[in-house]
């Protein structure tokens, strides 16, 4: 397998090449079990964003880097789940479509998070932002709940995301075209 060589937070990685479809590939970054780079991403990315009281990622890949971001930091977070758990009281839901899935998702928030999250700073996490999909559904959620967003974070920004003005990155992470 093809590997992508590139240095994260201080941490030097190799990615696998994985194919997307049939003229492009990504490199795939997957923070779970990755404790050195959740922990140096988290303490980077930090210093560079604005202060917040509430730091909010979606399910899955992001949830280290919140964690370890809200441990060090604010000492709150809240993850925007994939579909509606037990306890989620009165859930709220926007749909998102990732690069890196094959369909459309939900993104809910329980009552309780929408009390947590109203008239708060909210600072949105993730691992990758791409085509900010993902990043625009949490943005539409976070507003009809009353929240203020005040800054978006992640750690890599895959291909043309690296150009934008409105994100906080530590690294940009080509696309590959074939």
């Amino acid at each position: 397998m093809s590997v992508y060589k590139m240095n994260i937070a201080g941490c030097p990685r190799e990615l696998p090449i994985c194919p997307i479809h049939d003229h492009m590939d990504i490199a795939g970054f997957v923070m779970f079990g990755d404790v050195e780079v959740t922990e140096q991403s988290a303490a980077a990315l930090l210093q560079r964003c604005p202060a917040h009281d509430v730091i909010v990622t979606a399910e899955s890949k992001g949830i280290p880097l919140a964690y370890e971001m809200a441990r060090i930091g604010c000492r709150n977070y809240v993850v925007a789940r994939k579909g509606i758990k037990a306890y989620m009281e009165d859930p709220i839901h926007v749909e998102v479509k990732s690069i890196t899935t094959d369909h459309v998702q939900k993104l809910f928030l329980s009552k309780a998070d929408c009390e947590n999250l109203k008239g708060k700073r909210i600072l949105i996490v993730d691992d990758v932002i791409s085509t900010g999909e993902s990043l625009a559904a949490i943005e539409e959620l976070l507003k009809s709940v009353g929240g203020q967003v005040v800054g978006k974070a992640c750690v890599l920004a895959e291909g043309d995301a690296k150009n934008r003005e409105d994100i906080i990155f530590l690294e940009p992470l080509p696309l590959f075209f074939h």
